[in-house]
């Protein structure tokens, strides 16, 4: 078998790696010739021209958003025109609900079969074959790649029609921001208080306002560390995918409506580059505190 994979990001590369697993030859390829680095050496056939994977078995794609999925699949140099009828296209990368359902229709206009399956769980899990993959499309496809699918992660899911692998993201990833807008508003609140910023950190990663998002954040936060996630100006689009979600389909969200608004916040302060952790700056600077660890603290007014 030969399996294609386009996007050797944070993500993509270690994904890309752990497809060799299979025993499939993987041909893996990215506009950025630095990506390419050291993946002959690991077994992989590297190449910026993809024009090379279209005779591939299975295509992966990792990729920034939607509007970049629909340029490689189907602009005017798009692989579905190279793609023979029957191949099948797995999209791991996050993209809108109904961005994604048009994807898969156009795709399979062409008798391309589509699978929707973004991946959760940060790159130390991408690297760890150990992520969660949510699956949309046909369940003749599903099966087809699940092999390849049981490379990459542990905990793999069939959620439904095509599309419902990218609504199921998004429901995970504003639940997520949900949480670290949470933590934007109140840590800064509780310092303004007299609270200690370390102390308070042990209570809400393990107490009951303990997440995922606490377990991440907040010891980052302490230590001032803003540059270790995946940047607020491109994970942006989960927001305005469930926003979308809610408008079309008439559903009120008036918790998702406000942490969009912490979140906005932070962007036009200016903390695009900077992970999801960076909302608590806006509120820091509002209340006039720093939620840090002490020596972080005095390092800061030094």
């Amino acid at each position: 078998m030969r399996v294609g994979f386009i996007g050797l990001g944070q993500m993509g590369r270690p994904i890309a790696l752990n497809l060799r697993r299979s025993g499939a030859t993987v041909l893996a390829a990215d506009t950025r010739a630095a990506s390419l680095a050291g993946l002959e050496e690991a077994g992989l056939v590297a190449t910026t021209d993809f024009a090379r994977l279209g005779d591939v078995d299975v295509l992966f794609l990792c990729l920034p958003d939607g509007d970049v999925v629909e340029s490689v699949l189907l602009g005017e140099e798009g692989l579905a025109r190279l793609l023979p009828a029957g191949r099948t296209i797995v999209d791991l990368s996050t993209v809108a609900y109904k961005q994604a359902v048009a994807i898969g229709r156009s795709l399979e206009a062409r008798a391309l079969r589509f699978l929707d399956a973004p991946v959760s769980g940060a790159p130390a899990r991408a690297i760890d074959g150990t992520l969660t993959v949510m699956c949309g499309g046909d369940p003749a496809t599903f099966a087809q790649v699940r092999p390849l699918l049981d490379c990459i992660g542990t905990t793999i899911l069939h959620m439904g029609a095509s599309g419902s692998g990218q609504l199921t993201k998004t429901i995970n990833n504003i639940l997520y921001d949900i949480n670290i807008a949470a933590l934007a508003e109140v840590l800064p609140m509780a310092v303004r208080m007299g609270l200690d910023p370390a102390l308070i950190g042990s209570v809400v990663t393990t107490g009951t306002g303990r997440s995922f998002a606490a377990d991440y954040f907040v010891p980052r936060i302490l230590a001032g560390r803003f540059d270790e996630g995946y940047p607020m100006a491109l994970a942006y689009k989960d927001l305005v995918s469930g926003a979308g979600v809610s408008a079309e389909h008439g559903i009120p969200m008036p918790v998702l409506a406000a942490a969009t608004a912490t979140y906005q916040t932070a962007l036009r302060k200016g903390h695009g580059a900077r992970d999801k952790g960076a909302m608590i700056l806006p509120f820091e600077e509002m209340l006039g505190v720093a939620f840090r660890a002490a020596a972080e603290a005095e390092e800061g007014e030094a």
